[in-house]
């Protein structure tokens, strides 16, 4: 029989907590009289004053009341609506002290969930910069034509944060929030009311090119129609060095997803350009582009690295996307292979190997748990196989179909420590080693990391 304990801690009570760790989201850790209570903003090391929000059975949250003995890593953030804005998770942690959580944050879910509490976890790779690293920037409107809101939601809310100068965007991207709002002031353009269902603007998107200076503008827009759209064109060709794109994008309807099906040119090219090592891509309002295009060069490196390729080997890149990892490969190996089961992302992975002139590069589309085994029968053996699946990780069917297909290594990238160490854990029992893990911080200043992981068939 289970013992049952009473909950020590009640709703809407302050307690003194001492933080022990950081969890997934980037909160601290702390138990109060062994119950485990998770509380935004606080640190490890730190003890705090508390007041306990939500119980559950298993644990409470709290909200941060006061530091009595603050951590010698904490720091004040820079941005100034950083407490209620959720975009951000750790600018009161410093940097070097994030690098280190993270690789703990990885470590701890290998060993917890990967089974796996002996493998080598390097020290995250940092940027040299944590701050203004983001080319992508895609902000909500609200309010009303004479006082507008854009910027982030707040955490776990629909409520937009007005922010004028974002501390993770890079300047052009902070310009073009700055344009557009004067625009929508100036000519009375209304924001979208998603309660309501009325107005225009539902958010602003903007794309740089970090190594071209090219930039995209993308209005989304709950009609077809929008007032004033020559004189937006015009504001932002004389204050966006650089601007070479200017879209609408449709989306009507009642939804939490960003952009609709409909996009049309409205000034310049569809597409802008940029570049990551020797390859150049085109980037267009929707496609998948790594945010922070210096980080994801050195992802690439490594996963180039792990992959060990000489010129003689097969690779089969799964979950391709637009073939960016692909053809990274492809420069180094006899023949690649991209599957993907999202027909526009194979599209636009056909155009990039195309425009960087790479001929051994082969894009499939389709599920990979039948094309991999489709691959072997007409006679073709990877030599590596290279994932890098979405947040949610590998569906086993996929797992499976790797693990009779018997490549000599495995190099998985990730998004999310928890699948991943799941997903080793599978691939540990059926027939690979997993020798390491690097990761690498591409969204510094928030609680996300991304982890390449190597493999070797038993």
């Amino acid at each position: 029989m289970t013992t049952k304990y009473p909950i020590p801690v009640q709703k809407g009570k302050t307690y003194e907590i001492k933080i022990h760790g950081l969890g997934s989201n980037g909160e601290g850790v702390g138990r109060y009289e062994n119950f485990t209570v998770f509380i935004p903003y606080a640190l490890p090391g730190e003890t705090v004053q508390a007041q306990v929000g939500i119980v559950k059975k298993q644990y409470a949250t709290a909200k941060l009341i006061s530091v009595i003995t603050p951590s010698a890593d904490r720091v004040a953030p820079v941005c100034p609506v950083y407490d209620q804005c959720g975009g951000c998770q750790l600018q009161h942690l410093d940097y070097d002290a994030e690098l280190r959580e993270k690789r703990q944050q990885v470590a701890d879910a290998m060993a917890r969930i990967g089974h796996l509490p002996d493998l080598e976890v390097l020290p995250t790779l940092g940027a040299a910069d944590p701050l203004h690293y983001r080319n992508k920037m895609q902000f909500p409107v609200a309010g009303t034509k004479g006082h507008l809101e854009i910027g982030c939601f707040a955490a776990a809310t629909h409520r937009v944060i007005d922010v004028t100068d974002c501390a993770i965007q890079k300047e052009q991207n902070n310009r073009i929030v700055t344009i557009v709002r004067d625009w929508m002031k100036q000519y009375k353009i209304p924001a979208y009311d998603e309660d309501k269902q009325t107005g225009i603007v539902r958010h602003i998107m903007g794309r740089v090119g970090v190594h071209t200076g090219e930039i995209m503008v993308c209005l989304v827009t709950a009609c077809d129609m929008i007032p004033h759209m020559k004189d937006l064109t015009r504001l932002l060709r004389e204050g966006l060095p650089g601007f070479k794109s200017l879209v609408q994008n449709v989306n009507k309807r009642h939804t939490n997803i960003i952009l609709g099906n409909k996009t049309r040119l409205i000034f310049g090219k569809p597409t802008i350009l940029d570049t990551i090592g020797t390859l150049s891509f085109h980037i267009s309002a929707q496609s998948f582009f790594q945010v922070n295009s210096e980080q994801a060069q050195r992802l690439y490196e490594t996963a180039l690295e792990y992959a060990s390729l000489t010129g003689k080997e097969t690779v089969v890149d799964v979950y391709c996307g637009t073939g960016t990892i692909t053809l990274f490969l492809a420069q180094r190996a006899k023949q690649a292979y991209g599957i993907e089961i999202v027909a526009p992302a194979i599209k636009d992975a056909v155009q990039n190997a195309k425009d960087n002139k790479i001929h051994n590069a082969q894009f499939i589309l389709g599920d990979a748990a039948y094309k991999l085994p489709e691959l072997l029968r007409e006679g073709i053996h990877p030599d590596v196989i290279v994932l890098d699946p979405p947040r949610a990780g590998c569906e086993e069917k996929v797992l499976s179909a790797i693990a009779r297909t018997k490549p000599k290594r495995v190099v998985y990238i990730s998004c999310n420590p928890a699948t991943l160490a799941r997903d080793l854990d599978y691939l540990t029992h059926h027939g690979f080693q997993a020798v390491k893990a690097q990761p690498v911080d591409l969204f510094s200043r928030t609680h996300h990391v991304e982890t390449v992981a190597l493999l070797v068939r038993k």
